[in-house]
């Protein structure tokens, strides 16, 4: 049976820490489908959903066994739609593994107890990584701080075409 890791996200945008983990995983699975969150609680996204879709599958062109989908509602309903999953997640410091333990706990309780609950693997991120967020490259975005070796080089294209950034040299 082919096994399949679930990548959830909103991923606006997809940054070199979630291209990291991307790969990394794609090479541990079977199958590897990167979920992007369709959320109408956030108010001021960065990019559309087809914007972050787009960007995505580009970013990932190369990965054969990577395919980026869009969910809404409950991640375990998605992933369980996905067959034999597991949910991954990555961690950036001990902050994120204190949220993640809990999400992946309550993903865990609501996709049933024992052998037909759904796991959630934590994957720690590369340390060259570890200080990109898509909140951080969003806030340095607003104030023009260069963004190359943040993002894939088609998100920082995608981000100077819309003038979100204006230069891609590190000043």
């Amino acid at each position: 049976m082919a096994r399949t890791a679930v990548y959830p996200g909103s991923f606006d945008p997809v940054t070199m820490g979630h291209m990291d983990l991307i790969t990394r995983t794609a090479g541990l699975f079977d199958q590897m489908v990167v979920a992007v969150l369709i959320n109408s609680e956030k108010k001021s996204p960065l990019f559309s959903l087809d914007e972050r879709v787009i960007m995505l599958k580009d970013a990932c062109k190369n990965i054969p066994n990577v395919s980026v989908e869009c969910f809404e509602g409950l991640l375990v309903d998605f992933v369980r739609s996905k067959g034999d999953a597991v949910i991954i997640r990555g961690l950036r410091e001990l902050m994120d593994f204190e949220m993640e333990l809990q999400m992946a706990q309550v993903n865990r309780i609501a996709s049933g107890e024992g052998a037909e609950g759904i796991e959630t693997l934590f994957l720690p991120t590369d340390p060259k990584y570890s200080h990109i967020s898509s909140s951080v490259v969003r806030e340095y975005a607003r104030y023009r701080v260069p963004l190359k070796g943040f993002v894939p080089e088609n998100v920082l294209n995608t981000m100077m075409e819309k003038g979100i950034v204006t230069s891609t040299k590190e000043d």
